[in-house]
């Protein structure tokens, strides 16, 4: 009996560290937050400088596609002159999807 029992023992596994079970899933989020979280909040902070330093005779580009030179800038509107009739809108600070570089406005003025 006491074989038996010694033998039982023997048998039964040792007992693993729970930690060693979430190894994988750690891993996995940390690869998700590395890949996905930390460029989305590099962005956000890009995007929020850009609209920071906006300034009158920077030409944008709307969420809405529309692109236009600001004209003046108050608190979180802007005025946007648009081609070709000069028609001024009003727009949100937030609206504005990004600055035209000025390597493209020169080569569409040519």
């Amino acid at each position: 009996m006491q074989d038996l029992a010694f033998w039982l023992l023997q048998q039964s596994a040792p007992a693993s560290n729970p930690i060693i079970g979430f190894l994988p899933l750690i891993f996995i989020v940390a690869i998700f937050y590395f890949l996905v979280f930390m460029p989305m909040q590099r962005q956000k902070k890009q995007q929020a400088s850009m609209l920071a330093g906006l300034q009158a005779g920077n030409e944008v580009v709307t969420t809405g596609g529309i692109v236009g030179t600001v004209v003046s800038v108050a608190q979180d509107t802007l005025i946007v002159r648009v081609k070709p009739d000069n028609i001024k809108l009003q727009i949100t600070r937030a609206a504005v999807a990004s600055l035209v570089s000025p390597e493209k406005a020169l080569e569409e003025k040519k």
